[in-house]
């Protein structure tokens, strides 16, 4: 009978497996193309289907006899709740604060998510995020994203 050893490893695959069906599912309804010629479906539906295969793996291994057991802890509801409110923080301040602010927000209250906080390192990484995304997201790929609120952008 097989046992799971590893229940971080299992779960997580599971998850992979999950995620990468359903990317793959809805990525269906688009055009698919060629290799050659990829639709906007093509590589979400490649990749998700990678995904599924590679938590497969995951999963698989989870059940083997080697390796180190372990058990799943119990979920921290508050560092949980603090991540996903920042990233729905981010998504309703984006038009009206603009990419500059809505990512000193999402990195501030996403920050609160940990136990070691420390503005130092909250400070870094919030000029670190907004100089990549306006590097790849404002400039490298030309998406039209506001970059300050209306009553500050010249």
């Amino acid at each position: 009978m097989l046992q799971i050893r590893s229940q971080k490893d299992f779960f997580s695959g599971l998850f992979y497996i999950a995620v990468g069906l359903g990317f793959a599912l809805v990525a269906r309804d688009y055009t698919m193309g060629t290799a050659a010629k990829m639709g906007p479906g093509y590589f979400p539906f490649w990749l998700g289907l990678l995904l599924a295969v590679l938590g497969l793996i995951v999963s698989l291994q989870a059940l083997g006899k080697d390796g180190e057991a372990d058990r799943l802890d119990r979920w921290d509801i508050k560092t949980l709740l603090w991540i996903l409110g920042s990233v729905v923080l981010f998504g309703l301040l984006l038009r009206p604060l603009g990419l500059v602010l809505a990512l000193v927000v999402l990195v501030l209250v996403a920050s609160m998510a940990s136990h070691e906080f420390r503005w130092k390192g909250t400070i870094l990484n919030t000029i670190f995020l907004i100089i990549f995304a306006m590097g790849a997201f404002i400039y490298g790929l030309n998406l039209q994203f506001p970059l300050w609120p209306a009553f500050i952008a010249p």
